[in-house]
């Protein structure tokens, strides 16, 4: 199962910070693309593609004004959509069905105002919760819920910068061009 994610309506003077969490969140738990609409920001999807290349992994971002074709062509080539909501089915209800599916799921996360056509040409609207929270919450737990966990064991390939885990301190590989890894402890 392939997952994208479409991020609706960014507006570059207010949703940078947030839409830039939508797109590490998405691509950290396990999605390889996400497509944005609204106000086209180059520098907000550069700022992605450079983490893509120290961090390593395939991960996309585009930009695609009509939001609609996105949803539609998704729907032609025989994906599913999923529309985060705080007024959709409950996550925990409807995970299982989403992955059962096996489709490949396109996540719409939600900006200023949803258009009623979003909620009417999705497969799904999914609440994660009932209450009003974050976008960048929702993604990451419905994510997490659709991977059923296996973004744990995500492998970004040709990474710059590899974290490797401890409980205290922080101990960093850095890959040089040769493929040779130094590592920096703090």
């Amino acid at each position: 199962m392939k997952i994208n994610v479409l991020r609706l309506d960014h507006r570059l003077k207010r949703d940078t910070r947030i839409t830039t969490h939508v797109c590490l969140t998405s691509r950290a738990f396990g999605a390889s693309k996400v497509w944005l609409s609204g106000e086209q920001d180059h520098r907000l999807m550069d700022n992605v593609r450079d983490i893509v290349n120290r961090w390593g992994g395939d991960f996309e971002v585009a930009y695609e004004k009509n939001f609609m074709k996105v949803i539609t062509d998704w729907r032609d080539n025989g994906g599913k959509i999923v529309h985060l909501t705080m007024y959709g089915s409950q996550a925990q209800d409807v995970v299982s069905e989403v992955r059962d599916s096996n489709k490949d799921i396109l996540i719409v996360v939600g900006g200023a105002k949803v258009p009623t056509k979003v909620y009417e040409n999705s497969d799904w609207n999914v609440s994660v919760t009932t209450q009003p929270h974050s976008e960048v919450a929702a993604l990451a737990v419905f994510q997490h819920m659709l991977m059923d966990g296996e973004e744990f064991n995500i492998e970004f390939e040709e990474p710059v910068f590899e974290v490797i885990p401890e409980a205290h301190g922080k101990h960093v590989n850095i890959h040089d061009e040769n493929k040779k890894s130094h590592g920096i402890d703090h």
